[in-house]
């Protein structure tokens, strides 16, 4: 057994979940968010027989889009001045994956 932990862009977040629950399976939804944008996330706890984790992973990645943002740079303060630099283009969106092993499982 593996438990998949996806986080994805809440943008993506119902049409992954969506997804998942039509091809039978169940997923645990945490509301998380990124360091670096500070954006809202969804985390997904799918635990999935080892045979099944590729197909998790392909529906996610097929729900999970990404796509570029432009966004502001948090402003910089020296002493009393301020510097701001311009927006930046970033790429937000699709999926960060991770599988792990489980060693027991219980439904109780």
């Amino acid at each position: 057994m593996k438990l998949v932990v996806a986080i994805i862009n809440n943008d993506d977040a119902n049409a992954v979940m969506s997804n998942l629950t039509k091809n039978g399976y169940q997923a645990t939804k945490l509301s998380t968010s990124g360091g670096f944008l500070r954006a809202g996330n969804i985390t997904l706890l799918i635990g999935v027989e080892d045979k099944k984790v590729d197909e998790v992973i392909d529906l996610v990645g097929e729900y999970s889009s990404q796509r570029k943002k432009i966004t502001p740079v948090n402003n910089t303060y020296i002493g009393d001045s301020m510097l701001s630099s311009m927006p930046i283009e970033v790429t937000v969106g699709g999926a960060t994956i991770f599988v792990l092993d489980v060693e027991q499982f219980y439904k109780i």
